[in-house]
């Protein structure tokens, strides 16, 4: 059975690339968590890395929007392999293939309502094989963020609650 998205054996993929299930990340408010998201590329080809080593050719980038009250900080790439080709061996390319994941780091704002949030985005890449290379992609990415209360807000709202007190410097 194929993935959604990967092709069957002996076909041309529609997709060259496709997300695995996202798994589910839970970020109390004010304490970001990360999140790995992981993709395939399909059998017999790549994809340039997010660092690709020619200016000309085009990265490999992970985009996210997230809703209003969580927010996305720092995406980390993995590295990308070196490989040569057949018509061009003395030019190293900095590929991914098979499987690989990106990290990011997911957060929300102190104030954010407890609940569940969707983030969308989407994969930008170009899938080569060792003869050609073809159109630009955007692969659509989404995973679920559960938001709860920080036990600090938690605290700092219950009733009676009284601050804390500093014991003088004698």
């Amino acid at each position: 059975m194929a993935l959604a998205g990967l092709p069957a054996e002996g076909s041309q993929p529609k997709e060259y690339v496709a997300a695995l299930p996202a798994p589910h990340v839970a970020v109390a408010a004010g304490k970001p968590q990360s999140i790995k998201l992981r993709f395939r590329v399909s059998n017999g080809f790549h994809i340039n890395s997010n660092m690709p080593h020619s200016a000309y050719l085009i990265p490999t980038k992970l985009s996210l929007s997230p809703p209003t009250d969580v927010g996305i900080g720092k995406i980390t790439y993995p590295p990308g392999k070196d490989i040569a080709l057949p018509f061009a061996p003395d030019e190293k390319l900095n590929v991914y293939s098979g499987e690989f994941a990106i990290s990011a780091n997911v957060s929300s704002v102190r104030t954010a309502t407890p609940g569940q949030y969707k983030v969308h985005g989407e994969l930008s890449y170009q899938a080569c094989n060792d003869r050609a290379c073809f159109p630009p992609k955007k692969l659509p990415v989404s995973f679920d963020v559960t938001v709860t209360k920080s036990r600090v807000a938690a605290e700092g709202t219950q009733p009676g609650a009284k601050p804390a007190r500093s014991s003088p410097i004698n």
